[in-house]
């Protein structure tokens, strides 16, 4: 009878119900978007959000390695190696283009890049760039995404990014960004550009 007793109170709470075992659901978080949906499709507009045309090569994704990064004297030597062509900016004004423009050169050329000029069939890389702006209140976003191609016209690389500042004299549009929020862009990217080319050494 003990033993009949001890089985019994074993059974009566020594068992965990399957049902208390249910799946919690995967706190998946929301994908933060691709910055480059909100570049306009008719780059001459300032408001509409579109995307920068496809290329007819896939973007080929970066891997993962385990190889270390390059060294500074290698990073330099693919620098030189390296004559870049820059083609019209689309979406952007003229008088918003040409700080952009400088810069680009500028920077470029402080970080040991030759820049190939529009016939120079020469150039190893192409750098295309697709810009639109927005106007919130007093304040202005710069939406930029740069495309870097081969000779061959296969996309290597893409840069994207915004850059906001205070509207120029309360002006809407490109008429309200400021040489300075430009010129930030062509830092950044050339910055961007040179690590690119440094991860692809070897």
């Amino acid at each position: 009878m003990l033993l009949i007793l001890g089985l019994s109170g074993c059974n009566s709470s020594g068992v965990l119900d399957p049902s208390a075992l249910g799946k919690k659901p995967d706190p998946t978080p929301a994908s933060q978007g691709d910055m480059s949906s909100r570049i306009p499709s008719e780059f001459g507009t300032e408001t509409t959000a579109v995307r920068p045309p496809a290329s007819n090569t896939p973007l080929q994704a970066s891997t993962p390695t385990a190889t270390a990064p390059a060294s500074a004297p290698q990073q330099t030597a693919v620098a030189s190696r390296t004559r870049l062509q820059i083609a019209p900016i689309v979406g952007a004004t003229v008088e918003a283009a040409a700080p952009l423009s400088e810069q680009l050169q500028t920077e470029a050329r402080q970080r040991g890049i030759t820049l190939a000029g529009s016939t120079d069939q020469s150039a190893t890389h192409v750098l295309k760039g697709y810009f639109s702006v927005i106007t919130e209140g007093k304040e202005t976003t710069v939406i930029y995404v740069w495309d870097v191609y081969d000779p061959g016209g296969n996309r290597l690389h893409r840069i994207n990014g915004q850059e906001k500042a205070p509207a120029v004299n309360g002006a809407e549009g490109w008429a309200g960004v400021a040489p300075a929020t430009m010129q930030a862009i062509a830092n950044k990217t050339i910055d961007q550009f040179s690590s690119w080319l440094g991860g692809r050494t070897g």
